[in-house]
């Protein structure tokens, strides 16, 4: 038991006791996470961070300089016809610079450099041809028909044995540069030959050495 002051004290504090709310206490009880704490918390395994939270902003398209897409105004039909002959005038410089796909190869070009290097008796088989054919005609008198039967032999006899020339020394730098080279030489040849008769500046694509340089 407790007698004085004390005792009274001890009294006096109890009905305070009674007094206080649950909530009191159980606000007591539990630590407040504020906001910080929470964003600061480590995040769960599988997240994947957005680019806000790291802290990194899209730039965005510049818009300076844009114009808008004006409609455009049909050609009229001289506009269209000058247009198709700007393409196909356009196309035959790209084909007479770098030629088609059978010109592509390393082998293709050598072939046209031998021939492009040379005077060949191709160039003049046309030209002949035309004066054989207005010699021989029945109109003319029998020497003139004589000799343009000779001009018409001589010029033959004159391009087999040139062609002759010109695949002897293909197949030759062929198979000393390009000795594992698939390419067949009866193309090669029968692509040289028809260069080797076709007018010089008609050849495409268009030649890269001058006569007599050596190949």
């Amino acid at each position: 038991m407790c007698t004085g002051r004390g005792c009274l004290a001890t009294l006096h504090d109890v009905p305070s006791l009674f007094r206080r709310k649950p909530a009191d206490l159980v606000e007591e009880s539990v630590t407040t996470v504020t906001t910080d704490e929470a964003s600061t918390a480590a995040p769960s395994r599988g997240h994947t961070p957005s680019k806000k939270e790291l802290g990194v902003v899209t730039p965005k398209r510049p818009t300076a300089g844009r114009r808008p897409g004006a409609p455009s105004k049909p050609l009229t039909k001289d506009e269209a016809r000058e247009q198709r002959r700007a393409a196909r005038a356009e196309a035959a410089a790209e084909f007479r610079r770098e030629g088609g796909p059978r010109d592509r190869g390393p082998e293709r070009l050598l072939a046209r450099n031998v021939v492009d290097s040379r005077r060949t008796v191709g160039t003049w088989f046309f030209g002949g041809a035309l004066i054989v054919l207005l010699g021989s005609n029945q109109a003319m008198p029998p020497i003139v028909r004589l000799i343009s039967n000779l001009l018409w032999g001589a010029l033959a006899l004159g391009l087999v044995i040139d062609s002759i020339l010109i695949s002897r020394k293909i197949k030759k730098l062929v198979r000393e540069r390009y000795p594992k080279s698939t390419e067949k030489l009866g193309s090669l040849y029968f692509y040289a030959i028809m260069r080797s008769i076709t007018f010089r500046k008609m050849r495409a694509p268009a030649p890269q050495v001058n006569v007599g340089d050596k190949i």
